[in-house]
């Protein structure tokens, strides 16, 4: 069973507004991205909301694969998100994928690769590369919950990585790469949508 972890529980201070909240192809940010997921192969979605919580809630899927994890700790920043999620997660879950709501244009063919590689080689940690560039959404092995739960605020994912150091797939998607924090790099990366 595969899990992905969508965060969306950040200020969002950069950007004026909750990115969540951002109109992507008509829907919004967090709409596209529940979208995506669904498509996928992905088993389990767990929404990670805190700053904007009660704004962003009514665009939450009412959906038996969609569970919404509040995390009141949203100030310590991202890992205290991951966290939560991880705190939630099926425990039949073989796989954690992390994907970032202001990285919304991940391809749900993406993900199913990802996953579909992570499945066959069985790797601590695997990562998305696009041009040898490296994306989201990653995902890490159920077995290394316990040390994601053990970091503290200001260590992310990567200080995981020594040891545990990364696989990377090589993916045909720039989405992987393409995120955003203010209203201009949001309008850029929406430009070859159009």
């Amino acid at each position: 069973m595969t899990s992905c972890i969508l965060l969306s529980a950040g200020l969002s201070e950069r950007f004026g507004s909750p990115k969540a909240l951002a109109m992507i192809d008509g829907n919004t940010v967090i709409q596209h991205a529940q979208n995506t997921l669904l498509q996928s192969s992905c088993d389990e979605i767990i929404v990670v909301l805190g700053a904007h919580a009660t704004k962003i809630q009514p665009f939450i899927f009412i959906h038996s694969r969609i569970r919404v994890v509040y995390n009141k700790d949203y100030f310590f920043g991202q890992t205290s998100s991951i966290q939560a999620g991880c705190k939630a997660l099926d425990p039949k879950n073989q796989g954690i994928l992390f994907l970032p709501v202001d990285c919304p244009l991940v391809k749900a063919t993406t993900i199913d690769k990802i996953i579909q590689e992570f499945n066959k080689d069985h790797t601590d940690i695997l990562i998305p590369s696009y041009q040898h560039k490296k994306g989201h959404p990653p995902i890490l092995g159920h077995h290394l919950k316990t040390k994601v739960l053990g970091l503290t605020p200001d260590l992310g994912l990567n200080s995981l990585f020594g040891e545990h150091p990364p696989q990377t797939i090589e993916i045909d998607d720039s989405g992987i790469i393409k995120s955003f924090n203010t209203p201009e790099e949001f309008e850029a990366i929406k430009k070859p949508l159009r």
